[in-house]
């Protein structure tokens, strides 16, 4: 018993290891996001920090309008970067937990 709780202790630990790699692993993946019409692109990483905004001139133009292009496409783009930092983040934690009966929650 006491040896299974050691080993379950050392697999937390290489887990949590691997966790912190892949957040620092998803600091280099970068998600795009372009509105429809082209006028606004949106660069940020998977860790949701943003790395660009490129603006088409003619958006300069209207503030209101360059407001409502920079919410849209900064909220698709870290509807995107969650799903995949959730996705990465789930994947690690899953394969690394001991089994533990009862503790079926990654299922």
């Amino acid at each position: 018993m006491f040896g299974d709780m050691m080993g379950m202790m050392g697999k937390l630990k290489e887990t949590q290891k691997r966790v912190e790699e892949t957040k620092k692993r998803l600091d280099t993946v970068l998600i795009d996001e372009t509105s429809n019409d082209s006028k606004l692109k949106v660069t940020l990483t998977a860790n949701r920090t943003i790395k660009t905004i490129e603006i088409d001139d003619t958006l300069l133009l209207d503030k209101e309008q360059l407001e409502d292009y920079l919410i849209l496409t900064l909220n698709k783009a870290i509807e995107k970067a969650t799903q995949v930092n959730e996705a990465e983040l789930a994947a690690v934690a899953k394969e690394g937990m001991p089994n533990i009966p009862g503790m079926d929650m990654f299922k």
